[in-house]
C-alpha cells in the first residue's frame, strides 16, 4: 500500500501537465499578492509553492539520478530557480525579525522564470532554438564589432559634449548607453535639440548634422545589417533543406527524362 502510495506520488510530480499547473497558480498568486493587500492569507500560501517545487526536483533526481537530471538544460534553470527562491520561506516566519527584508520576497518572483518551461510544449521549439543559436554563433562578429563602434562613438561625443548635455554624456558609461539610445532610434532628437538650446546657432547647425549622421549610420545602416544577417543566420538550415530538395528533385526529373529519351529511342 505504501509503495503504491509513493508511485502515485511520484508519478504525480513527474507528470509535466501537473506542473504547469502548479507554475500557473505560482505566478497568479504572486501576482495577487504583489498588490500589497492587508491582512493578505495568500501569504500562507508560499512556502506550500516552494516545498512543492522542492519535491518535484527531488523527485525527478531520484527517478533520473542527479547526473542525468542535470545534464538536460531546462532541469538546471529548474534546479537554480527552485534553489534560490528556497530562502524566500524564511521571510513568512520572521515578519518582524532582519530576515523580513525585500531581497527575501522578491526571490520569490525569480520562479515566474519557470513559466520558460511552457515553451517545451511549443511545436517545432527544439528548431527554433537551435535557429537562434545557429544565429547567435553566425553574427556574434558583427553584433560585437556594432558594439565596438557604439564604443567608441560615445568616447568621441562624451569628449565633445559632456560639459554642455551633462545628462547624456557626463561620462563614458552615460554616453555608451545615449549612443545606444540615439542607434535605436529612441528619442534620438532631444539630445541635439538640448544641445541647440544650450548652445550658439553655429555649433548648432553642426551638432544636428553630427547626430544625424550618426543615426543614419548607426541607427538605420548598422542595426538594418545586424538585423539582417541574423534573420539571415535563422533561416538558413531551412534553405539548404530547401535548396537540397530542389536538387534531388532536379537530378530526378533528369533522370527520368534521360529514360524517357532512352526509351523513344528504342522504339524509333
Amino acid at each position: 500500500m505504501q509503495n503504491k502510495s509513493s508511485n502515485s506520488i511520484k508519478s504525480l510530480f513527474l507528470n509535466d501537465h501537473f506542473i504547469l499547473m502548479l507554475i500557473v497558480a505560482n505566478a497568479l498568486l504572486i501576482f495577487v499578492q504583489e498588490f500589497d493587500l492587508n491582512g493578505n492569507i495568500l501569504d500562507y500560501f508560499e512556502p506550500v509553492f516552494t516545498l512543492l517545487f522542492v519535491v518535484e526536483m527531488v523527485v525527478k533526481i531520484i527517478d533520473k539520478g542527479f547526473k542525468n537530471y542535470i545534464s538536460d538544460p531546462w532541469n538546471r534553470l529548474d534546479f537554480v530557480l527552485i534553489i534560490i527562491s528556497i530562502p524566500s520561506i524564511a521571510a513568512i516566519f520572521f515578519t518582524n525579525s532582519i530576515l523580513n527584508l525585500n531581497v527575501f520576497l522578491a526571490l520569490r518572483v525569480f520562479r515566474v522564470f519557470k513559466f520558460f518551461r511552457l515553451i517545451r510544449f511549443f511545436p517545432h521549439v527544439s528548431t527554433f532554438i537551435a535557429s537562434i543559436q545557429r544565429a547567435l554563433k553566425a553574427s556574434y562578429i558583427v553584433i560585437a564589432g556594432f558594439c565596438l563602434i557604439i564604443f567608441m562613438v560615445s568616447i568621441v561625443t562624451c569628449a565633445l559634449y559632456k560639459n554642455v548635455v551633462p545628462e547624456y554624456f557626463s561620462n563614458p558609461v552615460k554616453a555608451f548607453y545615449s549612443i545606444f539610445r540615439l542607434f535605436s532610434v529612441e528619442g534620438w532628437y532631444e539630445m541635439p535639440d538640448l544641445i541647440a538650446l544650450r548652445t550658439n546657432m553655429i555649433i548648432a547647425f553642426f551638432s544636428k548634422l553630427y547626430f544625424a549622421v550618426l543615426l543614419m549610420g548607426g541607427g538605420i545602416i548598422g542595426l538594418s545589417l545586424v538585423n539582417s544577417i541574423f534573420v539571415d543566420a535563422m533561416v538558413s538550415d531551412n534553405t539548404h533543406e530547401l535548396e537540397k530538395k530542389v536538387t534531388q528533385l532536379t537530378e530526378k526529373i533528369e533522370k527520368l527524362t534521360e529514360k524517357i529519351e532512352e526509351l523513344t529511342k528504342t522504339k524509333q
